[in-house]
């Protein structure tokens, strides 16, 4: 039904404004909302796949035709065209004549393309099988080398499969290199001298102290991410581009880290690779003794090798130039590690007489999705062309549809998801995949609102830097001795931590809230004095407004904006302090007290996520898995493709913006039955364009 009664009147959803579907959902979730024939509680239904509607919670006194939701169902350019494929046999297992080629191509240097669905690591294991039980090669002549642990052990499962009397050399790159060093120098590559990871970002805390750096107010994590970048690209120090104070801090930290670890005689993972790389190059007799041990090369995952792996890897290949490099460059989606898929163009320069295989046949999609995923990768300027077919049909397509703002969206997801358990989908079946891990945010918070079963490994959205300390201001307006508060909003107004203990001193003293030592701190200079006492009154001044606006005030006339523009990691390409900040609007104006929004953050935080729930994740963490119900959010420019790409593609460069498509493609071909892809028409409080990434028949504007 249309309409629906709110507090004694009548409403009809065709008048209501498109914004206003989110509160009047809301408002039907606590029951506000009555049928106007019978006065039974109605629910207001926001769903993908059908226009919004009232419905009965029990006992319909009417029952409408629904009617289709304002989406777009995305048709394939060409009509499924099956292709009958010759199978043939090798190891027991079947091979289309693509996959055939590949496994019986064994000596010289040979490029695999394996693309999406193409049943990539089923043709890698049965080349290696076949290499051992028909070629008759050692397997320990073999090394098969891949980029995680988990790709690693399930490549050697399936060769267990074939019932081989030996398995090849199988690793990651990591592992493989540090037992290489390890066989070199037991004794300076003991494990006990590994820096793990958490112990690396402790030292370099350390370091940071050292020199200044406030670690409550520095990214170590992207420091230690920027730092590896240069060490995997084998980045001089000298050629280090230093563009700002941030990039400065960053070097000084690498440097000092670096000398640290020499006196203590220590290494981290990205030494492995590293000083792997160095020992072979300047010790020809080392290098010698892998030749003599290994002919033959498996690299798996190869669009995501960087520099350091490819060169490595080239030289324990130099003596026989057997090596089988299998990738895809339309997923090279790593650039930000060091990854770059040019090494498949370069490998063929590099290994002269290279055999090329195409693995083109998608067995894990149906046409309607194959086929939009050829048309979006097709607009790449810089791949290796190639076209994939799928192996099946299907009557579903993929649906583009069009929420209000993330808000909606979240909602219309949820509302879609509920309608699948109930016919019998497994929350495990379904994948939410998101562009940056607080883009998820509304997700998340609706799906734990309606108690549905969440898998997630991001941390929560409010649990960020900028994001904490601007609920800080919120806290200490309702607790104005909240020490941990205190102590996030010292930062933001530039005061050294050891003040703290001073005001903890006043407070007692003076028999005052800590809040109010703030305006009485005398041993700082006069003008943080002034600042402080203009600043002080307006924390009882935010506990009688709403949220939005509260935000506005502390940015405006409490030194946010100020700390923003200063610490708030603006120099970030990816996710910036300011764009925390609007996030946060977001969901505050869905509230009207500030305490009714800090309850819906401690609710949203202190949600248990499970291991088999709905699959809520960043498109880079989905790669190299499959789902049959994946949905896409945030659809929109600024976001898919990201505004660090839109501006470095106005700058002149390209490169950030193909990868930008090539993760729309990873994203797309997910998708083993249903796809769907949320373009919402604002996002952060502004209008929003569907993403440029997407075909022209994609992008209709939504009817609001």
């Amino acid at each position: 039904m249309n309409k629906a009664r709110y507090n004694g009147k009548l409403f009809d959803i065709h008048t209501l404004a498109r914004e206003k579907y989110e509160l009047v959902y809301e408002q039907s979730l606590r029951n506000k909302w009555t049928c106007p024939m019978c006065g039974g509680i109605v629910r207001f239904h926001l769903a993908i796949e059908h226009a919004p509607h009232f419905y009965h919670v029990s006992d319909p006194c009417i029952r409408e035709e629904r009617k289709r939701a304002n989406i777009i169902a995305i048709q394939p350019k060409q009509p499924f065209q099956a292709k009958e494929q010759k199978q043939m046999t090798v190891c027991g297992v079947s091979l289309d004549a693509d996959q055939y080629e590949a496994v019986r191509r064994i000596e010289g240097p040979l490029l695999v393309l394996a693309g999406a669905g193409s049943g990539k690591t089923r043709t890698l294991t049965t080349r290696a099988a076949a290499m051992i039980t028909n070629h008759h090669i050692k397997a320990t002549n073999m090394m098969i080398v891949t980029f995680t642990t988990k790709a690693a052990k399930e490549l050697a499962e399936r060769l267990h499969a074939y019932n081989l009397d030996a398995l090849p050399t199988i690793g990651t790159f990591h592992s493989l290199f540090y037992r290489m060093l390890q066989h070199a120098d037991p004794f300076r590559w003991r494990h006990e001298r590994l820096i793990r990871d958490w112990q690396k970002e402790r030292m370099m805390k350390e370091i940071g102290r050292d020199i200044g750096i406030d670690e409550r107010d520095f990214p170590y994590d992207e420091a230690m991410q920027r730092i590896s970048y240069w060490k995997n690209t084998l980045t001089p120090l000298d050629d280090i581009a230093i563009e700002n104070e941030w990039d400065e801090r960053v070097v000084q930290l690498y440097v000092q880290y670096e000398e640290k670890k020499q006196q203590h005689d220590l290494f981290d993972f990205d030494d492995m690779l590293y000083a792997c790389y160095d020992m072979l190059r300047t010790d020809e007799k080392r290098l010698k003794q892998y030749h003599e041990r290994f002919h033959y090369f498996l690299i798996d995952e190869f669009q995501d090798i960087n520099n350091v792996q490819y060169e490595t890897m080239k030289l324990l290949a130099s003596h026989t130039h057997h090596i089988c490099a299998v990738g895809d460059d339309d997923q090279a989606i790593y650039a930000f590690r060091g990854s770059d898929s040019s090494f498949i163009h370069q490998f063929q320069r590099d290994f002269p007489n290279t055999t090329i295989v195409k693995l083109t046949e998608n067995y894990r999609s149906p046409h309607p999705i194959v086929s939009l995923a050829n048309d979006i990768i097709s607009k790449s300027r810089t791949r290796i062309p190639k076209q994939m077919n799928a192996q099946t049909d299907s009557v579903h397509m993929p649906i583009c549809f069009f929420p209000y703002d993330e808000e909606e969206e979240a909602t219309m997801i949820a509302c879609d998801i509920v309608e699948r358990i109930q016919k019998g989908a497994k929350p495990s079946d379904i994948a939410i995949l998101c562009r940056t891990n607080a883009s998820g945010r509304a997700v998340f918070e609706r799906l734990s609102q309606l108690r549905l079963p969440v898998t997630t490994d991001g941390d929560s959205f409010y649990n960020r830097r900028i994001v904490r300390y601007l609920l800080s201001f919120f806290r200490l307006s309702i607790d104005p001795n909240d020490e941990q508060a205190l102590a996030d909003v010292i930062i933001v107004l530039f005061l050294k931590q050891t003040v703290l203990n001073d005001l903890k001193a006043i407070s007692i003293l003076q028999d005052c809230s800590l809040v109010e030592a703030l305006a009485k701190l005398d041993r700082i200079a006069p003008f943080q004095q002034q600042k402080l006492r203009t600043i002080v009154p307006l924390f009882a001044k935010l506990k009688e407004m709403k949220p939005f606006e509260a935000i506005d005030l502390i940015e405006k006339d409490m030194g946010f904006g100020d700390f923003l523009k200063k610490r708030g990691n603006e120099g970030n390409t990816i996710e910036k302090g300011s764009d925390d900040v609007r996030d946060v609007k977001v969901v505050a104006r869905k509230f009207k007290t500030i305490q009714a929004f800090l309850s819906h953050v401690e609710r949203a935080k202190s949600y248990t996520t499970c291991d088999d729930g709905i699959q809520l994740m960043t498109i880079h963490r989905s790669k190299g898995l499959e789902f049959p119900i994946v949905y896409i959010i945030g659809a929109v420019d600024g976001l898919l493709p990201h505004d660090y790409a839109l501006e470095a593609y106005r700058n002149g460069d390209a490169s950030p913006l193909e990868e930008e498509r090539r993760l729309l493609y990873v994203a797309i071909t997910r998708a083993k039955e249903r796809l769907f892809i949320s373009v919402p028409s604002m996002r952060r409080l502004k209008k929003a364009n569907a993403s440029r990434l997407l075909s022209s028949q994609t992008k209709a504007k939504s009817l609001v």
